[in-house]
């Protein structure tokens, strides 16, 4: 284990199955940890989707017991995509008009998704909340084919080594930690998505389970659900989908 003055403790591996499945294999252990890897040979995204790893990228997971009150958990995402938003910008400078957020918790520069961001749970003997937070962020390369374009970044003109990536977000994440304040700062946390999420407003295509529902992303409710207004009027509360711009409008 690795250990910086005033940063998390890291374990590292030059290849593992999954940083997310090590971190909940070793839950009962010391916390909070980074769990990462050179190259997952099983990592995984949203719903058990693949996830490519292959070397040059940053594959990371955190692993935090007791953050809050179980209920406030999912809060998380929007606190780990604000955590590696900052992150990115940091390193990189990037102009501000390049880099946003969309729902609930994906990166994107120039429109395109720069990373993955898996959360995972369980529960601790003692009845304590556990939760990883894990990252694939696309430092040298990135998939093609995928159903929503993706980028790295190398590519968006930011050559970045996956260790100095994750000095940037461990040193991010923790005060955006701080600032959510186990959930009671959520509210400073909800308007700081908001604030980043070029999508706001815009028609989208939400994905989800059998079906998918197409309207305009009308707004983020308190909860962290997406409110969509559908083209009869009616508005949806999602809380859990993929989203894509709607036929006919930009990314």
């Amino acid at each position: 284990m690795v250990r910086v003055p005033g940063a998390t403790p890291v374990v590292h591996y030059p290849s593992i199955g999954s940083t997310n499945a090590e971190a909940l294999a070793q839950a009962r252990g010391p916390a909070p940890r980074w769990f990462v890897a050179d190259r997952q040979t099983g990592g995984r995204g949203r719903r058990g989707r693949p996830w490519t790893s292959e070397p040059g990228n940053l594959y990371a997971s955190l692993l935090l017991v007791d953050a809050g009150p179980s209920a406030r958990l999912p809060e998380l995402c929007f606190v780990s995509a604000l955590g590696l938003y900052d992150a990115v910008r940091a390193v990189t400078g990037i102009d501000p008009l390049r880099i946003g957020l969309k729902w609930p918790n994906d990166v994107l520069i120039d429109g395109a998704k720069l990373a993955g961001i898996l959360l995972e749970g369980t529960v601790l003997p003692d009845g304590r909340p556990v939760t990883v937070i894990g990252f694939g962020v696309n430092c040298a390369h990135h998939p093609a084919d995928t159903p929503y374009p993706t980028t790295d970044l190398a590519a968006a003109g930011y050559p970045t080594a996956p260790m100095e990536m994750l000095g940037a977000l461990d040193l991010a994440l923790r005060a955006r930690l701080d600032e959510w304040a186990r959930g009671a700062g959520f509210d400073e946390t909800r308007e700081a998505w908001i604030r980043r999420a070029p999508g706001l407003g815009r028609e989208v295509t939400v994905r989800f389970g059998d079906r998918e529902a197409s309207g305009v992303f009308e707004a983020l409710d308190f909860s962290g659900a997406m409110v969509l207004r559908r083209a009869d009027g009616v508005r949806e509360t999602i809380s859990a989908g993929d989203v894509f711009p709607s036929p006919g409008v930009q990314a």
